[in-house]
């Protein structure tokens, strides 16, 4: 009987370090389930400050993941955020290798199983 030939497991070096950071995830995050989001929407939701949020959805645009239209409204700016193409493709080639990375969560909820055991192998020490 033949085997299924299995994908090699991605590593973690594998992970889009752009997307991997924890606010610019949460950006990509948010934009993939509404069609757009203010900066103080986005904002209020990821619990950050208004610094660190413009920084990280700088980089994000720039690496052309998010668009952003700055109009003003009422005489206040407001700057309005959306996921591009690329950024979704990203963002889905992203959890694809993380998914690929992560044990099945049965595997978790009941880690004594052989199976877990041996899908993980153990990292090197670093002596």
């Amino acid at each position: 009987m033949a085997r299924k030939h299995r994908p090699a497991r991605p590593t973690p070096g594998e992970l889009d370090p752009l997307i991997h950071e924890r606010l610019r995830l949460g950006i990509l995050s948010a934009l993939v389930v509404q069609d757009s989001m203010s900066f103080t929407e986005l904002r209020d939701l990821l619990q950050t400050t208004d610094g660190n949020l413009s920084v990280q959805a700088r980089k994000l645009e720039a690496a052309g993941y998010v668009t952003c239209d700055k109009r003003f409204e009422a005489r206040k700016p407001k700057s309005t955020y959306r996921l591009s193409a690329a950024g979704r493709a990203a963002l889905e080639s992203y959890l694809e290798k993380l998914a690929g990375f992560l044990p099945d969560l049965e595997q978790v909820r009941n880690p004594r199983t052989a199976a877990l055991r041996s899908s993980i192998s153990p990292l090197p020490s670093h002596s």
